[in-house]
């Protein structure tokens, strides 16, 4: 071989190999990236060439830009049956959406049942944002893309509290739906919904934004309000955290729409459609999605830490009413008041107290909860937020360092119940109220709760426990109230928490079941 020739062969492989080291540095280096970093670099080297619609609406672009990156998932439930709630103005959503029907309580199926719903394609390699609700207890996931390929997806991971899950497929070089920022929409702004509604394919509706932050309480339809540490008055958020700040559209969305996309019109990915209120079960005007910048957080959440990181201000609180500021003598309209302040939590330290206003959050308005739960939602322990509250008139901003759950010692249950017990609370998956003194005397009781409500998943939905039933005592201790059965819990010994009570039909009841089943 001749000088120039091997001088030639030295030069191709010595930029093979920096080339090859080059690439798998980047790779480490994309790997560790969030889905929206991942995206900039995806959308810089395939742009899309959408632009934004102007004067009469032509959103062809977008429908086709859009429409390859929204799934079809078809899901199979061969050991589970279904729980259907009765009469809501919301639909639920297992009836509303698609997940397998039963009237009553739980109903076990001979035959495999299966449902469907829509997915959001939001990386190349086969992540895909979607509801809870569309995959929750499903034992068999299959995506399908339009143009037919279909893949059997893997769960990474689901959150209830703000209704969002995480599907991985094995497939490669797949279409992306862009992210976009759900802080720059814009009420009466146009927007698209895609997905698979009514049974069939690929389908794109437009309407626009209606309205945001939008708290329809259907997180925790028929659940006792309570308040709790992460920022929930008595009269607003449910003891399971439930994050509500929903867009909604009049766009329209139906059945087998939940887990799909709603994107404005340069075809950005700005929310997942998740509920709709209707009378009937299908189209009534109104659609809700979860805000795409929280949707950013509880995904990248799945992938790094194989849960949700949330972090805690640690005061309970409710919305000012006329009637609230009448009766305090307050002339604020907007703001949440602040009725307990959580021991050890993170508005404790920066001085907050029971009786003071908050009246912003990071400079936002405070108009309403949606807006305090959804900014904290997107934040995780330890990250600081500024908050602004009134005291006596006078305004004060201070900074807060999130908490993780871990560190709130107690509820706002004047200290009275554990955080064990708590958690066990939760675990039960019910909702009670006090039983009236009529029926007290109508069954020959003292003491009573009202099991309400029996949510899917829960030890109560596990072991049978039917709505109606009165509970009168929780591990020897009378129950009133639903805090008494959260205080009761804190006695549960070697994990078993023992009821007493008396059914729908008069009969005595004594149960005894593990916390952990």
């Amino acid at each position: 071989m001749n000088k120039v020739g091997l001088t030639l062969l030295t030069a191709v492989f010595g930029g093979a190999v920096a080339l090859g080291g080059y690439k798998l540095i980047e790779n480490k280096k994309f790997d560790g990236m969030s889905f929206e970093d991942k995206q900039k670099v995806y959308f810089a080297n395939n742009p899309t060439g959408v632009m934004s619609s102007t004067g009469n609406p032509d959103f062809t672009q977008a429908a086709a830009a859009v429409s390859p990156g929204v799934v079809h998932i078809k899901t199979t439930y061969s050991r589970k049956g279904s729980q259907q709630s009765q009469g809501s103005p919301f639909d639920m959503f297992e009836e509303f959406f698609g997940m397998p029907q039963g009237g009553g309580r739980r109903q076990m199926q001979s035959q495999p049942v299966q449902a469907s719903g829509s997915g959001v394609i939001i990386s190349d390699d086969g992540y895909i944002v979607t509801n809870n609700h569309v995959v929750e207890d499903a034992d068999k996931i299959e995506v399908v893309l339009t143009d037919k390929r279909s893949f059997e997806a893997k769960l990474i991971g689901r959150d209830p509290n703000t209704d969002l899950a995480l599907l991985k497929v094995s497939g490669k070089g797949l279409p992306v739906v862009k992210l976009g920022n759900s802080d720059n929409v814009n009420v009466g702004e146009w927007v698209l919904a895609f997905g698979y509604p009514l049974g069939l394919q690929s389908t794109v509706t437009a309407g626009i934004i209606s309205a945001k932050g939008r708290q329809i309480g259907i997180l925790n339809e028929g659940q006792q309000q309570r308040g709790n540490p992460f920022g929930g008055g008595q009269d607003q958020i449910p003891v399971s955290s439930a994050i509500e700040s929903f867009i909604q559209t009049d766009a329209v969305i139906n059945k087998g729409n939940s887990g799909g996309a709603l994107t404005n019109a340069s075809g950005e990915l700005i929310g997942i459609n998740s509920a709709i209120a209707s009378p009937t079960g299908t189209y009534a005007g109104y659609g809700f999605a979860i805000p795409v910048n929280l949707v950013k957080k509880i995904v990248d959440d799945f992938v790094e830490y194989g849960n949700v990181k949330r972090g805690y201000i640690g005061v309970t609180y409710t919305e000012i009413t006329p009637e609230l500021a009448k009766e305090k003598g307050f002339t604020d309209v907007d703001g949440l008041y602040v009725q307990d302040v959580v021991g050890g939590g993170a508005a404790e330290a920066a001085g907050v107290k029971k009786g003071d206003i908050l009246t912003k959050i990071n400079g936002k308005v405070i108009t309403g909860s949606p807006v305090l739960s959804e900014t904290i939602g997107r934040a995780r322990p330890g990250d600081k937020v500024n908050v602004t509250y009134k005291r006596d008139g006078k305004e004060k901003q201070v900074t807060m360092t999130l908490k993780g759950e871990e560190s709130l010692k107690t509820a706002s249950t004047g200290g009275k119940a554990s955080k064990s017990a708590t958690e066990i609370y939760n675990k039960l998956g019910a909702s009670f109220i006090p039983a009236s003194a009529q029926k007290k005397k109508e069954l020959g009781v003292n003491s009573g709760v009202v099991v309400t409500q029996v949510n899917r998943g829960g030890i109560f939905d596990y072991f049978g426990v039917e709505r109606g039933l009165v509970i009168t005592e929780v591990n020897g201790k009378a129950v009133n109230t639903v805090d008494d059965v959260e205080t009761a819990l804190g006695a549960t010994q070697r994990n078993i928490v023992r009821l007493k009570g008396v059914s729908p039909q008069g009969g005595a009841v004594q149960l005894s079941f593990p916390v952990e089943y």
